[in-house]
């Protein structure tokens, strides 16, 4: 009897309202979700795995619930980020130091990331879109570059990445995270070298504007 009670009780409480309620709850908890990466997951993964075998993009309803708003830990990039000779997939190293007087996107990313495989498309349009007004854009994979030399220049090729990519030195990527170890992580700068915002994890739906935006921000700043 007393189950019988609790079956219809049940039945009471899940009416047609209240259940498209918490579908539509459930939704926007969903489209508000970013997704990362551990940067330390590719240890578990084996480094340089092959860009034709991407892991699955992270669920928005296993990721951090709020949209990456942060502002940046570091007002500017420190000397020892700026000046490091960094390896690239081709030419000379990159310096970030060469790129003063200029908005940069600096993105740090992995291969084997999800979110950071979606996110790129979106850095390659916004770098086709800004580069007349001299915005530039450097890609630095947190990977091993021995491991990853293959991975890392066949994702370049196969995802027709129009800016230049290489790899961060753990010092820098450690610089750069701030205790904050998840990618893909992007930093705006602006000309005169402060950091307009630092994104961490990526949202297809919120983050590309934002990041638009924060360009935006950067060219008015001067």
């Amino acid at each position: 009897m007393s189950s019988f009670k609790q079956s219809a009780s049940t039945q009471r409480f899940w009416t047609p309202y209240r259940f498209a309620i918490t579908l539509l709850i459930l939704s926007l908890f969903a489209a508000l979700g970013v997704a990362s990466c551990n940067s330390t997951d590719e240890k578990s993964a084996g480094a340089g795995v092959a860009s034709e075998q991407p892991r699955p993009v992270i669920s928005p309803m296993t990721s951090a619930p709020a949209p990456p708003r942060a502002q940046p830990a570091l007002p500017t990039l420190p000397p020892s980020v700026l000046n490091a000779q960094l390896q690239a997939s081709s030419g000379a190293p990159i310096k970030l130091a060469d790129y003063s007087g200029k908005v940069l996107i600096v993105n740090l990313w992995a291969t084997w990331c999800g979110p950071c495989r979606v996110e790129i498309p979106e850095l390659v349009r916004l770098y086709k879109e800004y580069r007349p007004k001299g915005v530039e854009v450097v890609g630095l994979s947190t990977e091993d570059p021995e491991a990853s030399a293959d991975s890392v220049r066949n994702f370049v090729k196969d995802y027709d990445v129009n800016y230049r990519v290489g790899w961060a030195t753990q010092e820098v990527a450690l610089a750069l995270m701030q205790g904050r170890d998840a990618i893909p992580q992007s930093f705006v700068i602006a000309r005169d070298g402060h950091i307009v915002r630092r994104f961490v994890g990526f949202n297809a739906t919120i983050t590309p504007p934002q990041i638009k935006q924060a360009i935006e921000d950067a060219l008015k700043a001067g």
